[in-house]
């Protein structure tokens, strides 16, 4: 029996976003039921499904409220699911993030809360420091998108300007125990990074996140530096002894979703590299790096030989400049479609394991050898799509989208290059 390439792509894809289901990695973290009460309140693109994981698990009574973005809420009985914006913050999001600062208040040490959070919950935890508007935030918001800063420098800036994140949850929830869960799309998996940390202490500075402002040349509103400068909205720090009940423990990772889809291409007859699973950079640069290895591969053997799958995660990012509908993993494979020049044998997937590749409807696509090719029969122009940012509009009129709806989950971007021996280029057998 054989397997088609894209369909080889594809069961990889599905393998490392079953790794990080938050039905197979939460029950086993749970921690033990306290002597007093059980809140569970979350914030992030998982969120409702940790959210039900608990509820299936749980061997006590609890209750709550989580936030997730809107299309990704799954039923509960017992913990209320919020919907909110993301990635630029509504009026839900902001009314959900006050009423969850508001239920964590005036517990005693023998309460637990229960923190569930995963990539997407800083958009979605919109909370704006006093003097601050939620304008201003989906305004700041905007152009850190377009900026082409790092996730973490992204929510250096948010947590400065947030009454519930940068620590400020669990300093609201002390002396409770604060035990948070969390599922990481960060490059390097600091918990304090992900969803801008709401119940870890924050080591970055206002003066940071002016840094960063200024690094990216972003024109923030008025009110926004002025908060900034004055320091007033300084996130409490490491050492803080109202830390001292929490625990942070990290369930799923890029690094595993990664070893399980390497797993499966062993499986299927198909020697796996995984190149890292915290690379970041823009995302045509780490394309054109990407296809430097794999020709390596098809015309030296060397990093592996052929047949042989490059496998990474991390976040990229996309400095906007076009007027295109974008996201990076369709700008990754664009960018690496014009530097493989239709190389044959090699194929490749690029998606977001939370099935949403920016903001479209797409988690992201795949590309061919013949990509190219059938572009131009369609007078579809690469260089012209990529200038303008529009990867989406490209692999849309190739009809080589991925469109998986909400994993709900999230672990990164999840990218596959499949080198085969040029003249086997031909379905994989099955073993």
């Amino acid at each position: 029996m054989t397997i088609a390439p894209k369909e080889l792509l594809a069961h990889l894809f599905a393998h490392a976003v079953r790794a990080a289901d938050p039905a197979a990695c939460v029950p086993r973290h749970l921690p033990q039921p306290p002597g007093g009460r059980t809140l569970v309140v979350g914030a992030g693109k998982a969120a409702a499904a940790m959210a039900r994981a608990v509820e299936d698990n749980w061997p006590g009574g609890l209750s709550g409220l989580v936030v997730t973005r809107y299309g990704h809420g799954v039923p509960c009985e017992r913990i209320e699911v919020v919907e909110a914006a993301h990635p630029v913050p509504d009026a839900a999001g902001q009314d959900a993030a006050a009423r969850m600062l508001a239920v964590v208040q005036g517990l005693t040490s023998d309460d637990l809360v229960l923190v569930l959070i995963s990539g997407g919950g800083s958009a979605l935890l919109a909370l704006p420091w006093e003097g601050v508007t939620l304008a201003d935030k989906q305004q700041l918001n905007r152009a850190l998108l377009k900026s082409g800063a790092g996730i973490g420098e992204m929510n250096c800036v948010r947590k400065h300007l947030s009454a519930i994140k940068g620590g400020r949850l669990a300093v609201a929830a002390y002396p409770a125990r604060v035990v948070t869960l969390v599922i990481s799309d960060v490059p390097g998996d600091d918990p304090a990074v992900v969803a801008s940390g709401p119940t870890l202490a924050d080591p970055t500075t206002c003066e940071d996140a002016l840094a960063i402002l200024d690094k990216y040349r972003i024109e923030a509103p008025h009110q926004v530096r002025a908060v900034l400068q004055s320091g007033v909205s300084e996130t409490p720090k490491p050492g803080d002894l109202r830390f001292s009940h929490c625990e942070t423990r990290v369930i799923a990772t890029a690094r595993g979703s990664l070893a399980a889809a390497a797993e499966a291409a062993r499986e299927a007859g198909i020697a796996p590299l995984i190149l890292g699973d915290a690379i970041e950079g823009e995302a045509r640069e780490v394309a054109k790096a990407m296809a430097g290895i794999a020709l390596s591969c098809a015309q030296h053997g060397e990093p592996a030989r052929p047949p042989c799958v490059l496998l990474s995660g991390g976040e990229t990012t996309v400095t906007v400049k076009g007027k295109g509908r974008g996201g990076r993993n369709a700008e990754f494979l664009l960018a690496l479609a014009l530097a493989l020049d239709g190389h044959p044998g090699i194929h490749a997937i690029a998606c977001d394991t939370d099935g949403i590749d920016g903001s479209e409807d797409n988690a992201g696509a795949l590309l061919q050898p013949d990509t190219l090719a059938r572009a131009a029969a369609l007078g579809v122009d690469a260089r012209a799509h990529l200038a303008d940012n529009d990867g989406y509009g490209f692999f849309a009129a190739l009809d080589d989208l991925v469109v998986t709806g909400p994993t709900r989950t999230n672990v990164n971007d999840f990218r596959a290059v499949l080198v085969l021996p040029a003249a086997v280029d031909r379905p994989v057998p099955r073993k």
